[in-house]
């Protein structure tokens, strides 16, 4: 499903006295069936943007288009449902989505929700926690007596139950071991092979350049940027000073080289490419 954000305006306690405002006319789109990287420093509005996605934020003013559902300031609760349905959500702390007695139980919850009966909710929430690489063993325990990475992995099989067209995924790294960060690339990777429409908030510039067909940087409140990773990490390293974001960890060495006085022809974004300029172009010399 395609998701289009036109002038959005979004303020907690809108019309008050407190209101604060967050997001400032953004316009934006993200394309059916591709990844697309949501980055910023901290407080710049990333979380509230996503939310936007499945309704639980409405605009203030503007509108947000997903896929042929409008979502604006007047949306009733009761259409959100429909929205729901097509939007899974995995929010950065996984602790604030989980409920139940069981693992199993709090996986099934969505299908369940959704109109599904009781064995078909198991069903698609067994397929669920094997596919985000949750053992059987734990399927019967508590949720939260398990490792803040196991939590995230089950709140990830929550979003995916329900077999939703759009997945969002508020830092899903988190929590996460090297191994556990590999296998969720995978995922992403695999979930737009399945056509799915994937949208995800990341700290980590490295996940962005190997996943993402698209990144949005935001930017106090505002789009700064909208292309794709390899437009975007070639840019001049005073505008990533100023957005206060950093580099894939190859962009950084090849600046740190540069330092030094050894310049390469271009800016590497991934440790294979940098290995492989400085073959060609260093040891040659």
């Amino acid at each position: 499903m395609a998701i289009k954000f036109e002038q959005v305006n979004f303020s907690y306690g809108a019309g008050t006295t407190l209101a604060q405002s967050v997001l400032h006319h953004v316009s934006l789109e993200m394309k059916t069936g591709a990844i697309t990287a949501i980055i910023g420093q901290t407080g710049s509005g990333k979380s509230t943007l996503v939310q936007h996605i499945n309704g639980l934020l409405k605009p203030t003013s503007g509108k947000v288009t997903i896929d042929d559902f409008e979502l604006t300031s007047k949306t009733k609760e009761k259409e959100l449902v429909t929205l729901r349905q097509k939007v899974g959500m995995v929010f950065q702390f996984p602790e604030n989505q989980l409920f139940a007695n069981t693992v199993i139980e709090d996986v099934m919850y969505a299908p369940l929700n959704f109109g599904s009966n009781k064995e078909a909710a198991r069903s698609l929430a067994e397929k669920a926690l094997t596919r985000v690489g949750v053992a059987e063993s734990l399927w019967m325990k508590s949720p939260f007596d398990l490792s803040g990475g196991q939590m995230r992995r089950v709140a990830m099989a929550g979003a995916l139950a329900s077999d939703p067209e759009v997945i969002v995924m508020d830092e899903p790294a988190a929590g996460l071991d090297p191994k556990g960060q590999k296998e969720l690339l995978n995922l992403v990777l695999e979930l737009k092979k399945l056509g799915k429409t994937v949208v995800f908030i990341s700290h980590q510039m490295d996940h962005v350049i190997h996943v993402a067909d698209k990144v949005i940087v935001m930017h106090d409140g505002e789009v700064s940027a909208e292309t794709t990773p390899q437009e975007l990490f070639n840019r001049d390293i005073n505008w990533f000073k100023e957005m206060r974001l950093d580099l894939p960890k190859a962009g950084q060495f090849s600046e740190k080289l540069e330092k030094a006085g050894i310049k390469l022809s271009r800016r590497p974004l991934t440790v294979d490419e940098l290995a492989d300029l400085i073959n060609k172009e260093i040891d040659h010399e």
